[in-house]
């Protein structure tokens, strides 16, 4: 254990003290205060976080733990909530040890974006800490990657003139006061986005005081899906409506903002970073990323907290029975719901079905839990409720009022059901009346007298009867009614030569209107079909159609044809605007996947030497 060690300041971090303790224990050598705070002559400073934490907490002092350091004095807060909680471990056993795969699990070699070459620091946050502490020192905050103002004075951050690139490896920078600038006036780089800016700053700043297991990706996932669900953008399916969530997103930011910070995205890309982090896949997603998301939902890192987890428009199951006249009122006995869309306001509808025969739904998405216990409509109100309504009803004691308050419906609702309840106690009577035996027999003759008569004639014919049996009695009528002949079609003869050579000349210009699109297509016998009209005869009678085959048969794409030509546009496009064509820049504007890049980079490359060829010819030429 050391004698003697800087501690920390708040937010400072331990490559900063570190450096302090370097200079006020009058080492020369690096190596040396290596040894004395790690126990090793090898280890590498790191800014952003570091290593060999376990044996640098031993040496500084038994108030200090490996998971305090982390937490207070690494940026490492900034990447856990975003992190898996099996990823969460697995960085807490590399920085105890020698850090090998600390930057891969944490996505900053691969994933990371803005990165900064230098150390930055806030002019009044320094001027304060020489106030209070009589030296400067480096803050967390303003080294995190896409942030580009304090948080708490909401300044444009400012380089400490030395370079990492011309420094010994082992070294470390400690802030002076006499390099650094103290002058608060400057031009704002891009004053258009100040605002957001300065939310990111403070949202950055709040993760750094969440607890590194406070959050987790599969936490957040859940929470970002909720947001989502009361922005009506998540379908009844469950499905995000990410055509949707594209557009709104794009117009909540500047022009320009996105690619400023390494994060345009492109909507026919599959793997564009905010389909990956709304689809809860493993790949990680930059920090500064989320924060841009938060700011589309309208909230900071401390509402986050407060956010509950997505159930689903309805909560979670089982449901309550709202059936008033059943013992099990309020009972949670439903178990599933039908969830369908409102077709007027996309709004999800949820149909709740007892087996007590009770029905009923509600619009939604619920937003408390005493919702669940809220009729929207009822759709049938079952035997329970029917019995228990006669019952009242009989009772003969208890008004029109007192039955609908009992049974928990509107006044109009009893008398509908009783009236319904009389009317068919009415018709079953006039049914089994010897009228109905009368009727049949009449109705019999007078088939039997006009065997010759259609339906209609006999209707015409007997219609007191017919209008009678048609009422109480259908299925009697129907079955004895004389049956029903219809007409033959008559058989119409296709010209399919004449059609095939329309059909041709169609498909042919549908064709040269489809390769001019700025936007290209894949030409296949579904687009051509759906565009024409016609992609029944295409599908079903093509070997009819000999010359739309045959022509059909040249153009039609396969995905990699299709691959390959939109490639081509682009690079033509660049050779065009006199860009230098790179193949990453192509493959990210065409959106192909890499692994199908990787089989289509050879016919690019042939097609580039060959139009590289052609220009150079035609400039000797010329």
């Amino acid at each position: 254990m050391l004698p003697f060690f800087t501690d920390p300041y708040k937010n400072e971090l331990m490559y900063s003290a570190i450096a302090r303790y370097h200079f006020y224990s009058g080492n020369i050598d690096y190596k040396d205060t290596l040894e004395e705070v790690f126990q090793s002559r090898s280890v590498i400073p790191s800014v952003e976080i570091g290593s060999h934490f376990y044996a640098l907490a031993k040496q500084i002092g038994n108030h200090y733990s490996v998971e305090n350091l982390l937490a207070k004095h690494t940026i490492y807060p900034f990447y856990a909530p975003f992190l898996s909680k099996q990823r969460q471990h697995e960085i807490m056993n590399d920085v105890q040890g020698d850090g090998k795969g600390l930057y891969t699990r944490l996505g900053m070699v691969a994933g990371g974006i803005c990165k900064k070459d230098r150390l930055y620091y806030c002019s009044q946050c320094a001027q304060t800490d020489i106030d209070k502490y009589g030296e400067p020192y480096i803050h967390r905050e303003h080294q995190l990657q896409g942030i580009d103002l304090c948080a708490h004075h909401s300044g444009q951050l400012k380089k400490y003139p030395v370079d990492f690139k011309t420094q010994s490896r082992i070294e470390f920078i400690r802030f002076e006061a006499k390099r650094m600038d103290f002058s608060q006036l400057q031009k704002m780089e891009y004053p258009v986005y100040l605002e957001i800016q300065v939310k990111l700053a403070r949202m950055a700043y709040q993760l750094l005081d969440v607890g590194i297991e406070a959050f987790s990706r599969e936490e957040i996932f859940k929470k970002y899906r909720l947001l989502l669900r009361e922005k009506n953008l998540i379908t009844i399916s469950n499905q995000i409506r990410q055509k949707e969530l594209f557009n709104t997103f794009q117009a909540k930011f500047p022009k320009g903002f996105l690619e400023k910070y390494d994060s345009e995205l492109i909507e026919e890309d599959e793997y564009n970073w905010l389909k990956i982090l709304t689809r809860n896949e493993k790949r990680h997603v930059h920090p500064l990323r989320h924060l841009f998301f938060l700011y589309y939902l309208d909230k900071d890192v401390e509402e986050l907290l407060h956010v509950g987890e997505d159930v689903g428009p309805f909560g979670k199951g089982p449901w309550p029975c709202l059936n008033k006249a059943a013992d099990h009122y309020r009972q949670l006995l439903i178990h599933h719901v039908t969830i369908t869309r409102d077709f007027k306001s996309t709004a999800p509808i949820a149909t709740f079905e007892c087996s007590c025969g009770f029905i009923y739904a509600r619009k939604g998405p619920d937003k408390s839990n005493e919702d669940k216990y809220h009729i929207g409509r009822v759709k049938a109100f079952g035997d329970t409720w029917e019995t228990k309504l006669q019952s009242l009803a009989n009772n003969g004691n208890l008004s029109i009022r007192a039955i609908a308050q009992t049974l928990g419906v509107d006044s109009k609702t009893v008398k509908k059901y009783l009236f319904i309840d009389r009317q068919n106690e009415k018709s079953e009577s006039k049914v089994s009346s010897p009228m109905l035996q009368q009727y049949r027999q009449q109705l019999l003759e007078g088939i039997q007298q006009y065997p010759n008569d259609s339906r209609t004639q006999i209707r015409e014919r007997f219609q007191r009867e017919y209008t009678f049996l048609y009422r109480h009695d259908k299925e009697w009528l129907f079955k004895y009614l004389p049956i029903t002949h219809t007409k033959k079609k008559t058989k119409v003869t296709v010209d399919w030569e004449a059609r095939d050579h329309e059909y041709c000349l169609k498909v042919k210009r549908l064709y040269k209107e489809l390769m001019i699109l700025d936007k290209p297509v894949r030409i296949t016998t579904s687009i051509v079909g759906t565009r024409l009209g016609i992609l029944s005869n295409l599908e079903k009678h093509l070997d009819k159609l000999p010359e739309t085959r045959q022509f059909l048969n040249k153009v039609i794409e396969t995905t990699k044809q299709f691959q390959i030509r939109r490639c081509c546009k682009i690079i033509d496009q660049m050779l065009e605007k006199k860009e230098p064509i790179r193949l990453w820049k192509v493959q990210r504007k065409s959106a192909v996947k890499s692994h199908h890049f990787h089989e289509i980079k050879p016919d690019l490359e042939r097609y580039i030497h060959k139009k590289r060829e052609v220009d150079k010819y035609e400039h000797t030429t010329g």
